[in-house]
């Protein structure tokens, strides 16, 4: 049987410098998405990358010392260093640097000009170096623009986009196709705020620096962001106007989804799709904008001090800890909260207390009443509780969520499962079945009923945390952690488990919290 092709991507990261824990949350997130696609049978492709041209890498590479080059080849391998150490499982990493990608940028830029739908004019305005773009005189606050530096008074020459000819296409397509943007909070903040008013032509070259992809047919402009870092979503599967569509590109695309942060929103739902329109493709099925991860509820922000790092939190807690705090913790639709007390606190309640806990417990009770061996034994439930019934219904319940892209939800049905499991042996007491002769076959009931549900939570925790779901799968001496293992209950074969293993820390907070400012003042 064919498997239905997706493909997903996330925003490339900007190679201006390491990227916080925010920006990582999108590839875990993304990487929670694609697992999840692989296990339930889908042919994926999974693109993330780095976006390395830009009048702020050039600056940043000149205080360093380094050619642009030498700077973004650095930032891009530490950006894949963090990527690879949370587990990202992407099946390409594109750079904007990229020949390929070089070259087909170039290609759109004459192709769109050639149509008429790039033209030379001029550009004046209020410049932020930092956002890399034109900013509105009613932005900008004593003296000051959005992201708190000094905008420049700027005058030059530019290409233009012109947007107005496919303004109503757009708007159209939107309002038949609510899905095309998600959540629906964003889609009608892009209608309302931006849609509803003629939309300006689009600033799409710069002659003001020179670290870019360079407009082929004018050679004092690089091309600018919109166009160089967006069309990364189709060069990366071989697009190139001029020449046959690749087999990877007729295979997967149109995008399933673009994940991306909710702050660039509009480059992907207003500026994307007219570039695409133009270029007579296709546009993605999806755009999600993801909410931010706040620290003590703040925006993380470098000039305040409260920027989280991948490599520190993983140090301090592991991947998987991390992991399951960003999946968990941030909401569908609205900003997370990050701090080191809220990772403690979610680390000893759900993994080391439920999770941990409940595979410790059951490998502890089938070594003290059973040596270990655990017999297939299923009764008619005993017990007001079914771990059969229960277990059953929680892969279908994840499917629903992460349709939705609800991953959050998604992840939280695993646990209530473990928690479900947990409560079964407060109400089963294997310990007063093992001291009833009579009741023996009860007490191989429930060790077969609490071992076999485990499994389950090995095959669905897999997704999310897959560094946990390998280690309970070897406790328990299972290879197989496909869906269709757990379909149905009962597939776990008579045999001797492995040895319980701590499978989380549970930390004293206060001495936590100790331990890590000592490491952050050392």
């Amino acid at each position: 049987m064919t498997k239905k092709p997706f493909y997903l991507t996330t925003a490339i990261a900007y190679a201006s410098g390491i990227p916080h824990i925010g920006n990582v949350y999108e590839a875990i997130l993304a990487d929670a998405i694609v697992r999840f696609k692989r296990l339930d049978g889908y042919d994926v492709f999974f693109q993330t990358g780095t976006d390395e041209h830009g009048q702020k890498i050039e600056g940043k590479a000149s205080i360093n010392e380094l050619s642009p080059q030498a700077f973004v080849d650095h930032i891009a391998g530490e950006i894949k260093r963090i990527y690879d150490k949370v587990h990202v499982s992407y099946d390409q990493f594109i750079r904007t640097t990229d020949d390929f990608h070089v070259k087909a940028v170039q290609a759109i830029f004459k192709k769109l000009y050639d149509q008429g739908d790039i033209y030379l004019g001029e550009y004046e305005g209020w410049y932020s170096v930092a956002e890399e773009a034109f900013i509105a005189e009613k932005d900008i606050v004593d003296g000051k623009g959005p992201n708190g530096d000094v905008p420049v008074w700027t005058k030059e020459a530019a290409y233009f986009l012109r947007l107005a000819p496919y303004q109503e296409r757009l708007l159209k397509h939107i309002e038949e196709h609510p899905e095309f943007i998600e959540p629906e909070a964003r889609r009608n903040e892009m209608i309302q705020n931006f849609l509803k008013e003629p939309l300006p032509d689009l600033s799409v070259s710069r002659t003001s620096f020179k670290w870019g992809v360079p407009v082929e047919f004018d050679q004092g402009h690089v091309v600018y962001v919109w166009i160089d870092a967006l069309s990364n979503y189709i060069t990366g599967l071989g697009y190139h106007p001029d020449q046959p569509s690749t087999a990877a590109f007729n295979k997967y695309w149109p995008a399933d989804v673009h994940l991306i942060g909710k702050d660039i929103l509009r480059f992907h739902t207003i500026y994307w799709p007219i570039i695409l329109m133009a270029l007579g493709v296709e546009l993605p099925k999806k755009v999600f904008g993801h909410p931010w991860v706040l620290v003590n509820k703040s925006k993380m922000s470098k000039s305040v001090g409260n920027t989280m790092y991948t490599d520190d939190l993983v140090r301090y807690f592991g991947v998987d800890p991390i992991r399951y705090y960003v999946l968990h913790e941030i909401p569908f639709s609205a900003d997370g909260n990050i701090t080191y007390e809220l990772v403690i606190e979610r680390n000893n309640s759900d993994l080391a207390n439920t999770i941990g806990n409940l595979v410790n417990r059951t490998i502890g009770m089938a070594y003290k009443y059973r040596e270990g061996f655990i017999k297939r034994v299923i009764l008619d439930e005993p017990f007001e509780l079914s771990l059969k019934e229960k277990a059953l219904e929680v892969l279908p319940n994840i499917r629903s969520y992460m349709d939705q892209l609800r991953v959050s939800d998604a992840l939280e049905e695993v646990v209530k499962l473990a928690r479900f499991a947990n409560k079964y042996i407060d109400v089963s007491e294997p310990w007063a079945l093992f001291k009833n002769p009579e009741k023996q076959h009860i007490l191989d009931h429930v060790l077969y009923h609490l071992v076999e549900t485990i499994r389950f939570v090995a095959v669905l925790l897999q997704p999310f945390i897959p560094e946990t779901s390998k280690r309970i799968a070897n406790q328990i001496l299972v290879n197989d952690l496909s869906f269709d293992s757990i379909d149905p209950f009962g597939g776990y074969p008579e045999q001797t488990l492995g040895k319980a293993e701590v499978l989380f820390e549970r930390y004293d907070p206060v001495k936590k919290i100790e331990e890590i400012l000592r490491d952050q003042n050392e």
